[in-house]
């Protein structure tokens, strides 16, 4: 496998990674939602960990040109912590047209866009260790994917309820 190929893909991964923390950092910040607060720390934090883990390789590649093992590594995200969040309480908070809602789409398309890199890097790697390294962190944004795709979709429903947009 070329080097440079290979670096230049884990680089844009990082460079993926701390846009998408700086993001979640930020909508945080922002929100007046304390659900809408807690899902995006939560997922701020695992960029974080990619981040570091990301960092990691990079290294290890850099000097052994070969990729780290990820025994030890589970690469899944909290769903019992997302479900939690993802509340009655949250709907109640957040206005499906509002800075909330909009980053919660914005957000979608970012997890997408990463899920849609690391799957096709991993279809492209020859190296186990690379393959393994990719389908665990496309798996990961697949699940902030998911979480942030009910909350889109709970917000969507209750907005049709409450104009009455529902055809029965």
């Amino acid at each position: 496998m070329d080097t440079k190929t290979t670096t230049d893909i884990l680089k844009e991964a990082i460079l993926l990674e701390h846009r998408g923390r700086a993001f979640y950092t930020s909508v945080a910040a922002q929100t007046g939602c304390d659900a809408v607060r807690r899902i995006f720390t939560i997922i701020a934090n695992e960029e974080q960990e990619h981040i570091r883990f990301l960092s990691d390789q990079f290294r290890h590649y850099q000097k052994h040109h070969s990729f780290m093992n990820l025994e030890s590594h589970t690469g899944r995200p909290d769903d019992e912590v997302a479900t939690q969040v993802l509340s009655e309480e949250m709907k109640g908070q957040i206005s499906a047209a509002g800075f909330e809602a909009a980053a919660i789409s914005a957000a979608m398309d970012f997890e997408s866009k990463a899920v849609e890199l690391y799957s096709s890097r991993a279809e492209a790697a020859t190296d186990e260790n690379e393959k393994a390294l990719y389908c665990m962190l496309a798996d990961w944004e697949r699940g902030h994917h998911q979480w942030l795709a009910r909350i889109d979709k709970e917000l969507r429903e209750q907005v049709w309820y409450d104009n009455n947009f529902w055809p029965f």
